[in-house]
């Protein structure tokens, strides 16, 4: 704290001479919510395509003091959405600064009866406090594994063999909930949390009390509840109580960006690659002054990414309740930039470009992401389904860039005998050369990038030829990082 900061009360005495009052937790949220918005300010840094269909009905949700559910398949920033949640809480707020208090206990209504005796018993001068930050008011929980005694707490055993009664407070050992109070707790994934903690949950949602071993155990609790959850697994019978879904006030669906152009801004934005630039001559300025080559990525590369994702969610072979995280987009994407730069590096080139064959090496950080629908006739292998998804994608993208005219020209050049290897360790210099039998595809990459440098050059060439292939014109075969296209 600066010398110039003001002293934060110390004592209850100087608590109440502040005129601090208590809020419940929700109220504070609210009342700064409510600041935030008429100030103008970013509400939710980084929440990229919600604006006009999920924000609007969480502000709403948050103004009606709801604990809330966020419902929506894996990859959709739910969990962000959470954890932003804590920035609408008050910088730090006041508690009772004695360790025999096991919660954080509000100085002015205190909920536990140490707390309570600390107050009635003691001057307001001698009774301490301290301040919880904001950023020690928020914490979550993920449900497969997670105990009533995790959540909830448990009788401790050494309490009772002090002499303790096993049904008032001190015998407790509390749980994360309790210890939140005053704060905001986050359940991830709730339909995997066992049915006995679903109950102590919503007793806690409804009525503020817990019954441990039997033993009621009132308490006054103060947190927001919050949970997320997968549409398939919510929806089933069984996996989530009905008196719990009862209690949750508002439900929030989260969903995939709608357009293409909204999943190519996450990814630039969680990629977080360095001297990624959309403009490639600003890019190609900076390649100058740099000891290692950056990164220019052609922005139907992106496209192409953010594609595959988008193609893959809308798959046959890929189970749809599961859904397809921007995790793969994010991981494919800085896995594509990363064979970029180790050709750069290799080859001594400046900037690193991505290509097509850059796409060979996406293997590794697809598989795993996608959910095979079982159910189907289909035999295919998660390998042979991310091929076909990324043939869809780059079919999709070549379709908006090249227009028909002039394609059948090149099929045609290719049913001579015309064959064209390339791969991921080809110097870009050498591309002109391989074209010299097929000029039209030459033409082609200008009409998609008018770069006049080698690396960008050979990066449109390749989706050239991808597309071509892609759309059922000429023919490939692959191996370990080098591309044929043929008739």
């Amino acid at each position: 704290m600066s010398a110039d900061a003001p002293q934060l009360p110390a004592t209850l005495a100087d608590l109440i001479n502040s005129g601090w009052a208590s809020k419940s937790v929700k109220q504070e949220i609210h009342d700064n919510f409510l600041r935030a918005l008429a100030a103008g300010d970013q509400l939710y840094p980084g929440i990229i395509g919600f604006d006009d269909t999920v924000i609007p009905e969480l502000n709403i949700a948050i103004l009606a003091q709801h604990d809330l559910l966020f419902l929506g398949e894996k990859g959709q920033a739910k969990s962000r959405l959470m954890r932003l949640l804590s920035t609408f809480l008050d910088d730090a707020i006041p508690y009772l600064a004695d360790p025999a208090i096991p919660v954080h206990d509000d100085p002015l209504k205190p909920i536990t009866r140490r707390g309570r005796e600390l107050i009635a018993h003691n001057p307001p001068e001698s009774v301490p406090i301290a301040w919880w930050p904001r950023a020690e008011r928020y914490a979550e929980r993920l449900s497969p594994g997670t105990k009533f005694a995790d959540v909830i707490g448990e009788i401790d055993p050494a309490k009772l063999a002090s002499g303790v009664s096993m049904s008032t407070e001190d015998a407790l050992h509390f749980g994360l909930i309790p210890r939140m109070h005053r704060g905001i707790f986050a359940m991830n994934e709730l339909p995997e949390l066992d049915e006995l903690v679903q109950v102590g949950l919503f007793n806690i949602l409804e009525e503020r009390d817990v019954q441990i071993r039997g033993y009621p155990i009132k308490f006054d609790l103060d947190v927001m509840i919050l949970f997320s959850a997968n549409p398939a697994t919510y929806n089933r019978s069984g996996k989530v109580i009905p008196q719990l879904k009862d209690r949750i006030g508002s439900i929030i669906h989260t969903h995939y960006p709608l357009e293409r152009e909204l999943g190519v801004q996450i990814l630039e934005q969680e990629a977080r690659i360095d001297s990624d630039m959309r403009n490639s001559h600003a890019g190609l300025q900076q390649s100058e002054q740099s000891p290692f080559p950056p990164v220019v990525v052609p922005y139907f590369m992106k496209e192409l990414i953010e594609e595959i994702s988008r193609a893959a969610r809308t798959s046959k072979y890929v189970d749809h309740e599961s859904g397809v995280s921007a995790r793969l987009s994010i991981a494919n994407y800085r896995t594509m930039v990363a064979s970029a730069r180790q050709r750069a590096v290799v080859l001594g080139e400046r900037p690193a470009v991505p290509r097509i064959s850059d796409l060979g090496h996406l293997y590794a950080s697809s598989l795993g992401k996608l959910e095979l629908d079982l159910m189907g006739t289909h035999q295919m292998s998660e390998r042979q389904v991310l091929d076909a998804v990324l043939a869809e994608a780059i079919a999709t993208v070549f379709g908006e860039y090249v227009d028909r005219h002039g394609l059948e020209e090149i099929g045609q050049i290719f049913a001579q005998g015309v064959k064209i290897e390339v791969g991921d360790m080809l110097p870009s210099n050498q591309y002109a050369q391989l074209l010299e039998r097929v000029p039209p595809v030459w033409d082609k990459a200008f009409e998609v990038n008018a770069s006049e440098n080698e690396a960008v050059r050979a990066s449109c060439v390749e989706f050239v030829l991808a597309g071509l292939y892609a759309t059922d014109r000429i023919s490939r075969s692959q191996e370990h990082g080098r591309i044929v296209y043929e008739t």
